[in-house]
């Protein structure tokens, strides 16, 4: 396997800290891998295999544990009480009633326990009625295209044109780890994909949330999908419905919007007043979760490039652990305001400055913001200037590989 260092790097920080780790994401990110790493880890660290309790609840062979009393009583036959276990579950949310258990697992044993789940709303709601306090959040994302270039076993060094076309190749497959485990090509990619796409829709959208219109659900997800990059409110899907002779509820378009959040397809960029430094509740952004889904589903389409561009890089400000909006000053759009432990940085995306009108246009918003942030200019050409002002220019690719934010 491929360490994914980042991870393992947040989850090392709270080995047998008396925390539960939850790793979360949607189907196919890479969690169970990164448990199978941590195990390798505590094996390294001289841990006795038979202490460390891996059960991937998915598995035919875990059928009689998805009931709390059986996991229960199945896990306090394999720890002893005078030593400590490493309890390793894979989508826990499988189990009925797994808070309870996980609690249960914490008052009674010696334990240090890690889990994974597809599904923010199990892991944000009922666990922290039983865990306030007590558990610790690590959110799984497909593959950055650092990981990708790993994956890949490449090293572009300083080679401009390699990154490049590395790049053009991530952002034509994404990032899902397991179609870069093989040479596959582009269209057996995006078949993987729409079978992940069809998974998550089915077992932690469809079935968790009790849609019954299914034809309806996707609709809402493919306008989504269509206006990736733009601000939008749930009148406007609404409206948009209304115009094609679909009548929906308001309420029901916030709902399957927080359903598709839940199960990880979706992601939601608030915008921010960075005058009035206050979060707005109208006209948020979406963002998909992997940028292959769009692909996969309603093909690539060049008119969304920016859009995808965006895409790309609100994912890598979420990898990197910053609170992510949509900025708004007067009556402009910045793309992202992305804050962490204090730090903030502006971030302006575009597909080609290839004027000095459109030079003018993506940096003039940054330089009418008068603070010391760093501010970017983020494109999929090399501008004929590295910065304006102190706002700097990047390659995407570049980007994504720097360590300037």
């Amino acid at each position: 396997m491929i360490p994914r260092k980042d991870y393992m790097q947040q989850l090392g920080l709270f080995i047998d800290k008396p925390l539960v780790k939850i790793l979360t994401g949607i189907r196919r990110s890479g969690k169970s891998s990164i448990l199978m790493l941590l195990k390798e880890e505590l094996l390294n660290r001289g841990i006795d295999p038979e202490k460390i309790i891996y059960i991937n609840l998915e598995s035919f062979s875990s059928r009689e544990l998805l009931e709390s009393t059986q996991l229960y009583e199945y896990v306090s036959k394999l720890t002893v009480q005078s030593k400590r276990s490493y309890l390793l579950l894979d989508e826990i949310q499988e189990v009925k009633d797994w808070e309870r258990c996980i609690n249960s697992f914490m008052v009674d044993m010696d334990v240090d326990i890690y889990i994974t789940g597809s599904n923010s709303h199990l892991l944000s709601s009922e666990l922290s009625t039983f865990l306030a306090g007590r558990y610790i959040e690590i959110a799984v994302h497909t593959l950055s295209f650092e990981e990708f270039i790993e994956f890949h076993s490449v090293d572009p060094g300083n080679d401009k044109k390699l990154r490049r076309e590395l790049f053009l190749s991530y952002l034509r497959t994404g990032g899902f780890p397991v179609i870069h485990t093989a040479d596959y090509d582009e269209d057996t990619c995006y078949k993987i994909v729409f079978d992940i796409y069809s998974s998550v829709i089915l077992r932690d959208t469809i079935q968790r949330n009790n849609i019954r219109d299914v034809e309806l659900l996707e609709r809402v997800l493919y306008f989504v999908f269509d206006n990736i990059g733009n601000t939008f409110s749930g009148k406007n899907i609404a409206d948009y419905f209304k115009s094609q002779q679909r009548k929906i509820d308001i309420n029901t378009v916030y709902n399957y919007l927080k359903a598709l959040e839940s199960a990880f397809i979706l992601y939601r960029a608030r915008r921010y007043d960075i005058k009035g430094k206050e979060i707005l509740k109208t006209q948020e952004k979406f963002y998909l979760s992997d940028v292959s889904l769009l692909y996969a589903t309603i093909g690539y389409k060049d008119r969304l490039i920016s859009g995808i561009l965006e895409n790309i890089v609100y994912l890598e400000l979420r990898r990197r652990n910053y609170k992510v909006f949509v900025g708004k000053t007067d009556n402009r759009e910045i793309d992202f305001v992305a804050e962490k432990q204090g730090k903030r940085v502006y971030v302006q995306v575009a597909y080609k400055i290839d004027s000095r009108e459109t030079a003018e246009r993506e940096f003039s918003e940054l330089l009418n913001i008068r603070d010391q942030y760093p501010k970017f200019v983020v494109t999929m050409d090399d501008f004929w200037k590295e910065s304006i002002e102190g706002v700097q220019h990047f390659h995407i690719a570049d980007f994504l590989l720097s360590r300037v934010f």
